[in-house]
């Protein structure tokens, strides 16, 4: 109940910011370990006529690719199961992250600057530092992963442009 009420929250934020709806390629994240779900807002995507892409892992440099996935796809749920614990699309290849406008990422922990702690992998923060144009970076997170104390920050860290809480906006200068 927890989870569709802030899934619901995220969403009402998310379709209130002029990015989204510039957006014409969105990544996203299929929710597995507890993070804010996304189902509503894929839905949504399709709905918009957006096109939504999701990642998969790149074993050969650990970094993540986007895999375009179409509304009969994910409405089929037609995704392989990574050894993470995670789904992915099933494909061969898939588009670097500059390709996107906007992506939407899960994580850990956030600080009042941005700072975003992931699951320990660094994929998101690889794949982003690879980007020669950086899409929007927008994280979702449920109000407590927002920290008040400063998160100690790399020099790999990439951070966030913005936050959505089902309480709140935040917006940090990068």
């Amino acid at each position: 109940m927890e989870q569709k009420k802030a899934q619901l929250n995220v969403l009402h934020h998310l379709n209130s910011l002029a990015i989204f709806h510039s957006s014409k390629k969105i990544g996203l994240y299929l929710h597995a370990f507890g993070e804010v779900h996304t189902d509503l807002i894929i839905k949504l995507c399709f709905q918009k006529n957006k096109q939504v892409y999701l990642p998969m892992i790149c074993s050969m440099n650990q970094r993540l690719v986007w895999v375009k996935i179409s509304k009969n796809q994910y409405v089929n749920r037609r995704f392989s199961h990574h050894p993470l614990g995670m789904k992915e699309p099933m494909a061969t290849r898939g588009k670097h992250v500059s390709k996107l406008d906007l992506l939407l990422m899960p994580l850990l922990a956030c600080d009042q600057y941005g700072t975003r702690i992931g699951m320990g992998g660094g994929y998101y923060d690889r794949t982003l530092a690879s980007a020669k144009h950086k899409p929007y970076r927008l994280g979702m997170a449920h109000q407590f992963q927002f920290i008040e104390h400063t998160l100690k920050r790399q020099s790999w860290d990439q951070p966030l442009d913005a936050l959505l809480t089902p309480q709140h906006i935040y917006y940090f200068k990068r």
